[in-house]
């Protein structure tokens, strides 16, 4: 990702966003925590909250998505406008991409959608991924 990007969006190229966009371009589905230690090995100083005005300034552009999976922080990722869903591992954290279930936005049809003009759906799985599923006992081995 450039600053090429930024300009396309209408974005005003600085140090910091540049910065911001690399590191969620880099590590797709990293928390505010992470961009920012990525950000300062790339630029050097860069305080918490200018991070977080660089990811709402992006996601307000439409370059990078945010995703809230339940009881975890917010994460990023460059990954945007194909509405793809997201599998998450209950013992690490880990996310990986989904690709839609059956194509274009909004992949899924509500059963009754209440008058509403559905858009977009947002689907996260759970469950364990293979490095956990092989390091975590199963239930037969804990008894």
């Amino acid at each position: 990702m450039s600053a090429e990007v930024l300009r396309g969006h209408g974005v005003q190229v600085t140090a910091q966003r540049l910065a911001v966009l690399q590191a969620v371009s880099a590590r797709p589905h990293a928390t505010a925590d992470v961009v920012a230690e990525i950000a300062r090995s790339e630029i050097g100083a860069i305080s918490k909250q200018s991070v977080y005005d660089a990811l709402a300034t992006l996601v307000d552009a439409g370059i990078v998505r945010r995703i809230e999976p339940a009881g975890s922080a917010a994460r990023y990722e460059t990954r945007v406008g194909d509405n793809h869903h997201h599998l998450v591992c209950r013992a690490c954290g880990g996310v990986v991409d989904v690709d839609c279930a059956v194509g274009a936005a909004p992949c899924l049809t509500a059963a009754d959608a209440a008058g509403y003009t559905v858009d977009e759906a947002e689907v996260t799985f759970w469950g364990t991924c293979p490095a956990c599923a092989t390091s975590v006992p199963s239930k037969h081995d804990r008894n």
